[in-house]
């Protein structure tokens, strides 16, 4: 470990890896690499993009090592792509529509540092107005039989978290390569939720640092189209009931996706008949990833695998 502070930008910046995951970004991603510009080492992992994501990279970070997927393989199979190629202490796991400062990343290492068993160190999250966003919460299966759900206010100081948005989040190599990384069957949505439940039942901590601060302007990392939209309401619905299968059991999933496609089904039916189109639109797209799910579909799309031992020799 070295010898200067971490409370320093430029000696935090040489422990730390720097992931970003693309997927039609251009809108963004040139702001992200920008606010980054100190980082050592910079991996881009780009899912299929097809607009200028890749040549603003290119502009902006001629350092960075790049990875191009012919097809698009969803955020954690991405993300587990990055995590293989970075040599240092900590990755730094940023969504592209985020603008992390140096004085950001110097927090969170200190924080680390503070706190070693901590797999996981996330800073507060802010809009682009300033305002606080959600960015800790009860673990997966919490947060329906509590009161406190969708509550949360800018904490005064650290926190030992059980769940942390991974939007921005610093996280500990030899945490990440005990627990394989995301789980390479879930494409899209709660890789996070799932990551996070790993870590906690390795005996790992999740820690929320207030004195780092980030901007997430949400909404940004993906262009706005009728497909994206249908793909992010069956993967919500897909995931979760993936989760409920996978740490509960096969067949409190099933129960929980028949209940959840004729919810999704008949709230579609409803907004169809009042003229919400939009809305029947995103509940169709929740029904159909829980009928996906009851047949027996997988989410992923050839997927790539989680990082695990074949990984852990270039990841060391």
């Amino acid at each position: 470990m070295t010898s200067e502070p971490a409370s320093l930008p430029e000696a935090a910046w040489r422990r730390v890896g720097a992931v970003i995951v693309t997927h039609h970004s251009g809108r963004v991603i040139g702001d992200c690499l920008r606010a980054i510009a100190a980082a050592d080492q910079v991996v881009v992992i780009d899912n299929a993009s097809d607009d200028d994501t890749l040549a603003i990279v290119l502009a902006e970070a001629p350092c960075a090592t790049i990875v191009c997927n012919a097809v698009g393989l969803g955020y954690g199979n991405a993300a587990n792509q990055g995590l293989a190629r970075v040599d240092r202490e900590f990755a730094l796991l940023v969504n592209p529509d985020s603008l992390i400062t140096p004085a950001a990343v110097a927090a969170l290492v200190a924080a680390a540092d503070r706190h070693p068993d901590a797999a996981v160190v996330c800073p507060v999250l802010l809009d682009g107005g300033g305002r606080f966003g959600p960015s800790h919460h009860l673990a997966l299966f919490d947060r329906a039989a509590s009161p406190l759900s969708g509550v949360e206010a800018r904490p005064d100081g650290e926190i030992c978290a059980r769940y942390l948005s991974c939007a921005v989040a610093l996280v500990r190599m030899s945490a990440a390569r005990e627990v394989g990384g995301f789980d390479p069957d879930i494409f899209l949505y709660f890789e996070d939720d799932d990551f996070c439940l790993r870590l906690s039942r390795s005996g790992w901590s999740l820690l929320l640092a207030p004195d780092a601060e980030v901007v997430h302007t949400g909404g940004g990392s993906v262009r706005p189209s009728l497909g994206h939209t249908w793909e992010k309401y069956w993967h919500l619905a897909w995931s979760r009931l993936y989760c409920e299968a996978k740490w509960r059991d096969p067949a409190a999933g099933r129960r929980l996706a028949l209940r959840h496609a004729g919810r999704w089904a008949g709230k579609g039916l409803t907004n169809l008949l009042v003229g919400n189109v939009s809305n029947a639109f995103n509940h169709a797209g929740r029904c159909a990833g829980a009928l996906a799910f009851l047949a027996g579909l997988p989410a992923t799309r050839g997927g790539a695998p989680a990082l695990g031992p074949q990984e852990r020799a270039r990841a060391a």
